[in-house]
């Protein structure tokens, strides 16, 4: 059904992690999905009916062909058994070849609980003999996004040139306004000047306007050196 499932701890981390690459994923023709694992709420400016029609004109803009929410508790997500087939159902559902993930190290105990939780969930959708629906399957590779979190410098495995997407990529950062703009303060450098100047810095990186950085705890297959920048 999909080629993409990224999986994000709550609405707004896939679109701040790697909105950019989901919108050049579409543009190559993939099939693009995003399984948000909670709510988000409560958070300080938001409301669960404002979190829900954020989340869907993000949506609308990265022009995404699935998008849930699996329900988990918010600022209490952890790997458990329960979430675990939850998310495996899900896999075997939607069937991606590749899942994307936070990067396993981050300040936000929700992020790091849901890239453990991914991996599980992973395994267990390949399992035959058990009583989750679907048809084994079991995706290729994790990738793993940044999030804004992150309180260490990151080292990618790869940085993917975003450049001629950054500005919807901006765009469907801005669908979040109770997140990122509401009560933030208004002087420069503001959140989204910061978050510009990041992927300036990746971006900078590899010789091109912005990126995104990710990275992979398998290695990297490659068949040829001509998609290297």
């Amino acid at each position: 059904m999909l080629d993409i499932l990224v999986i994000a701890p709550h609405p707004d981390d896939a679109e701040l992690g790697m909105a950019g690459a989901i919108l050049k994923f579409k543009a190559e023709g993939a099939k693009v999905g995003v399984l948000d694992l909670t709510s988000g709420e409560p958070t300080p400016f938001g409301t669960p009916e404002k979190r829900a029609a954020e989340t869907a004109a993000a949506t609308k803009i990265l022009g995404l062909d699935w998008r849930q929410n699996l329900g988990l508790p918010n600022r209490s997500l952890e790997a458990t058994l329960e979430a675990r087939r939850a998310l495996a159902v899900v896999i075997r559902q939607t069937r991606p070849k590749w899942l994307f993930a936070p990067y396993w190290i981050d300040a936000h105990p929700d992020h790091a609980a849901a890239t453990q939780l991914v991996e599980a969930a992973r395994f267990w959708a390949k399992l035959t003999k058990t009583d989750m629906p679907g048809e084994p399957w079991h995706p290729r590779r994790i990738y793993n996004y940044y999030c804004v979190h992150l309180k260490q410098a990151a080292q990618p495995a790869f940085i993917l040139d975003i450049t001629p997407y950054w500005d919807r990529k901006l765009a469907a950062i801005r669908c979040y306004h109770s997140q990122f703009i509401e009560g933030r303060p208004v002087e420069p450098p503001t959140f989204l000047d910061q978050l510009r100047d990041e992927a300036a810095y990746w971006g900078k990186a590899i010789g091109t306007a912005y990126g995104e950085p990710f990275h992979c705890r398998e290695p990297i297959g490659m068949s040829s050196m001509q998609s290297l920048i």
